[in-house]
This record gives structure tokens, C-alpha cells and sequence, in this order.
């Protein structure tokens, strides 16, 4: 009589390790699998989603497989062979690392000239790669150094208060306090020097004030010729035009409005 025979007792698989024990959550990695009866896997999930099996160890130690996605988190790894499934290991799915964003910590000049054309300083961190706005319009001339230090020039703006915002690939943040723009002031005319001359005009005159750059001047509604403006603003050359026997108001212009000279001028 033949004696029946026999299955063979397969050993229920042991997970000790994953190694490395952590990986993107886009998946596509290799991991290696360490346990025991681990030979001749029919499938390898992680948290659920299943796992491509590379590679065996023929005396069921090791299984290399490529890692699936997942959602960032701790998952249990778990191996199925025709004895059942492993323990289970550990596996942590890690996101991707997000650099911080800009932060500004000190800004100079806060204030400057409607026109525009003045450079700035903005200190802070992670400064590389930045663009500067003033009132939404992009400053020139944006140089970084060292991701801690911001220099530029400021666009033309209107008059006013704007909010000042320093953006990067990774983020964006806004000046405290802004910049405020602030418009050319109003002349001021306190003396012409000399108060007469002919009416055939020629007269070489000065006027005595401040804020005169960029000024004309008309004497009697005529333009003045030859204008200049010491670099102060404060002191305006010029010639007179010709104009009729008798006192001629005089009156100076600037971007910043106008002022009219007391006594005016007087042809003779």
C-alpha cells in the first residue's frame, strides 16, 4: 500500500525592514524588503497600492521592488506569499520640500520723488531670485546678494502712499509701511535782483527762492531766456525779455506749481 503524501509546510513570511525606510510620494524609487520566508512573493502592497516586485532572493531574505505613489504619510508595507501575508513594516511617504519664502526685515528710502529714479535697499531672507512692485508697477534694476540683500530703483509713481511687494519663485511679502511717493513742491519767489532795466531787455537778473529746479520764468507773460538753476534750487539766473516802460509781474514755474515775485519788475 503507497503511503499518502505529504504537502510541505510553507513557512508564513516575516517582514523586518524596508530599506530605506522612507521615499517621495511620487513612488519610482527601489526599496529593499528584509524578512524571512520571504521567497516566492506573489505580490508586495504599500498602504494598499501594489508595489513592482524587481527582484527575489531565492532563500526568501530580500525582495527589491519599486516603491508605488502615495499620499505623504506613514503606510504599512505588507508581502503575500502562497503561505499568506508578512507582518506588516513601516513606510513613510514623504511631500516635497517647499523652500520658505521671502521675508523683508529692513527697507531705505521709505520716500522719493514721483518721478522716480531712486535707488533702494531692502534687506531680509531668501531674497534669491526676487522682483520688486511699487503700486504694482516693477521696480529696475533688481540685483541680490547673498539672498539677503535687495538693490534697485524705483519706477515713477503718482503721488501718495503704495504698497511695496518683494516676490520669488517660492512666495511673496510686502514691505511694512510701503513707499510713499511725494510730489515736486511749490516754488517759492522771495526777490529779482535787479528789480529794473530797459525795455529793450538784456537785463541779467537773479531770483531768490527754493524749490526753483526745472523753473521758467515769464516777465510781463514773456518767457526770460538763458535760465539756470543752482544745483540747491535755491538761486535762478536769467536774462530779461523785452517788454513795455512800466512795472511787468513776474512770475516763476516749475512742475511743482508757481510763484509770483513781489514788486515784479519795473522797465524803464
Amino acid at each position: 500500500m503507497t503511503a499518502p503524501l505529504i504537502a510541505p509546510v510553507v513557512a508564513q513570511p516575516t517582514l523586518i525592514a524596508t530599506v530605506p525606510g522612507f521615499g517621495p510620494t511620487t513612488g519610482g524609487n527601489l526599496v529593499l524588503l528584509v524578512g524571512a520566508n520571504l521567497g516566492g512573493a506573489t505580490s508586495v502592497t504599500f498602504g494598499g497600492t501594489p508595489a513592482t516586485i524587481v527582484a527575489q532572493d531565492p532563500f526568501g531574505f530580500l525582495i527589491t521592488v519599486n516603491a508605488p505613489p502615495h499620499a505623504a504619510g506613514t503606510v504599512p508595507v505588507i508581502v503575500t506569499t502562497p503561505a499568506g501575508a508578512s507582518t506588516p513594516a513601516n513606510y513613510i511617504y514623504v511631500g516635497p520640500v517647499v523652500p520658505p519664502g521671502p521675508t523683508v526685515l529692513a527697507f531705505t528710502p521709505t520716500a522719493g520723488p514721483t518721478a522716480g529714479g531712486t535707488p533702494f535697499t531692502i534687506v531680509g531672507t531668501n531674497l534669491t531670485g526676487a522682483t520688486v512692485t511699487f503700486g504694482g508697477v516693477p521696480a529696475t534694476g533688481v540685483n541680490v546678494i547673498g539672498g539677503v540683500v535687495l538693490t534697485g530703483v524705483t519706477p515713477a509713481g503718482a503721488a501718495g502712499n503704495v504698497p511695496v511687494v518683494v516676490t520669488t519663485p517660492t512666495g511673496s511679502a510686502t514691505v511694512p509701511g510701503g513707499y510713499t511717493y511725494v510730489g515736486p513742491l511749490p516754488p517759492t519767489a522771495t526777490a529779482i535782483i535787479p528789480a529794473t532795466g530797459p525795455a529793450a531787455g538784456g537785463t541779467l537778473f537773479a531770483i531768490v527762492g527754493s524749490n526753483l529746479t526745472g523753473a521758467t520764468v515769464t516777465i510781463g507773460g514773456v518767457p526770460a531766456t538763458g535760465i539756470l538753476v543752482s544745483g540747491t534750487g535755491t538761486v535762478l539766473a536769467g536774462t530779461t525779455p523785452p517788454g513795455v516802460a512800466g512795472n511787468a509781474g513776474v512770475v516763476v514755474t516749475t512742475p511743482g506749481g508757481s510763484a509770483t515775485v513781489a514788486g515784479g519788475f519795473t522797465y524803464v
